[in-house]
């Protein structure tokens, strides 16, 4: 029994002088062919092309034929259900499956299969389930469906919105079109044509890439497992524990769960609440010495507990530290045109020999500090004011906690009356009592009196 004929013709690409050698034909296979191959073109005409390898010549019927052909129940290509994400997609065909029944059913190669399941794929008879921009079959379990006859090319319905899916303002319509080009039909992309009006930056190429499975890509998937083996894992109660230490710790400042104290000024006139948590006050609240005790950058990012700690490190002369790091916050955050004479004056103040502020750093930092500072910029001391951090960070930050300042300042801080606290205090209303719409308010003997017209009673007497 013969094999049924082609629906396409390979043809050798064109000479170098198309008009006086016409081309010739190919042979894809030694299997005998029922129907002649299509004709050469005539000299002058161009023949279609693909991308790479012989040109490929398909019409819309003969294509037509052979994908009712795949969809046959019996003979076609397996069909399978495939879930994908919380969607079960009937009717899906894998790209090795469609390749595989090419070549049992016109006895064609691997190269000539794939060349034509790709030529389907760019004429929309077959679309990608999961990577809409990659018109290219691939021989694997990648997943296709058939395009519903509605779509074809054969069909030759005018082009619309609704059904080609491609958005284009209704005001657009009526704009007179720029250029001989163009026309309102080629505004618009049927299934399986790439746009560019719809390609992303993830979306721009639709070359399937071709993993060669050597026994280098065998060593670097062993070499990445081993890494992933090694690598520092967490536990999941260890992460839970501390996420729970987190909110319990800070819960009773949370504005929101925990209220204001002594009021809500969103809900009330009273703004008490940002007068004792101003930025700089003379007596801080209770709860603000507690977050400094949370961590050092909670101290530093509150004006009040900086000047506590300030003064914490005048006693144990250790000053210049914490103004160092002052003076590189204020380079960092300061104007471009100060930014020499600021790293000049910090330079001078802290880091020259014999600075009256000398601060203590390694020699590789002093060394990486000093090459920078032969061309300032706003970040150059970066390295230095991260060491005099982690120094205070370390040693002066955790004496600071344990010192008499600290507990005499977390005693005597300010404590707001005591109110109820809800969990969304501005949520809460209180509940009155609302009588029935049809009883009167209660009379000077304290008894209600029915409304005229109320129910049960008609429309009331006089």
């Amino acid at each position: 029994m013969e094999p049924p004929p082609l629906p396409w013709a390979p043809i050798l690409p064109l000479s170098p002088h198309p008009l006086s050698e016409p081309p010739t034909l190919f042979q894809p296979s030694p299997c005998p062919l029922t129907r002649p191959l299509l004709k050469p073109s005539a000299p002058g005409q161009a023949s279609p092309r693909t991308n790479s390898g012989p040109l490929l010549w398909v019409s819309g019927p003969p294509m037509e034929r052979v994908v009712l052909s795949m969809q046959d129940p019996d003979q076609g290509v397996h069909m399978r259900s495939q879930r994908l994400l919380v969607t079960v997609v009937p009717h899906a065909v894998t790209g090795n499956d469609t390749m595989e029944w090419l070549i049992h059913k016109y006895c064609i190669s691997e190269e000539e299969a794939l060349r034509l399941g790709t030529l389907l794929l760019r004429h929309g008879y077959l679309y990608p389930l999961q990577d809409p921009g990659s018109l290219v079959l691939r021989p694997d379990e990648t997943f296709y469906r058939f395009q519903t006859p509605y779509f074809w090319m054969s069909t030759l319905w005018p082009a619309a919105e609704l059904d080609y899916g491609t958005p284009w303002p209704a005001a657009q319509e009526d704009e007179p079109h720029v250029g001989p080009g163009s026309d309102a039909g080629q505004r618009t992309a049927a299934p399986g044509v790439p746009n560019v009006l719809e390609q992303g930056p993830k979306r721009g190429s639709c070359t399937a890439r071709q993993v060669l499975m050597n026994a280098d890509f065998y060593k670097r998937e062993i070499e990445c497992c081993r890494r992933a083996l090694g690598r520092t894992r967490v536990k999941s109660s260890v992460s839970l524990e501390a996420y729970l230490k987190f909110s319990n710790q800070h819960r009773p400042h949370d504005p929101i769960m925990s209220g204001c104290l002594p009021s809500n000024p969103w809900i009330t006139d009273d703004d008490t609440y940002w007068a004792i948590n101003a930025p700089r006050v003379a007596e801080p609240t209770q709860l603000r010495v507690q977050r400094w005790a949370f961590s050092f950058q909670e101290l530093l990012e509150d004006p009040v507990g900086r000047a506590h700690f300030m003064d914490f490190l005048r006693i144990e002369f250790s000053a210049e530290n914490l103004s160092f790091w002052e003076a590189c916050e204020q380079l960092r955050h300061g104007g471009q045109a100060q930014v020499p004479g600021l790293v000049d004056a910090v330079y001078q103040q802290f880091l020259a020999p014999g600075a009256a502020h000398w601060v203590n750093i390694d020699s590789q930092t002093m060394e990486r500090t000093l090459e920078g500072l032969q061309r300032p910029h706003r970040y150059v001391l970066d390295a230095a004011q991260l060491h005099i951090y982690m120094l205070m960070k370390k040693d002066s930050y955790p004496r600071f906690l344990k010192s008499d300042m600290y507990k005499t300042l977390l005693v005597e801080a300010v404590i707001p009356p005591e109110t109820k606290r809800r969990v969304f205090p501005f949520m809460w209303k209180p509940r009155r009592s609302s009588p029935s719409p049809a009883l009167l308010p209660a009379s000077a003997s304290g008894e209600c009196v029915a409304a005229p017209g109320g129910p049960g009673g008609g429309p009331g007497e006089a």
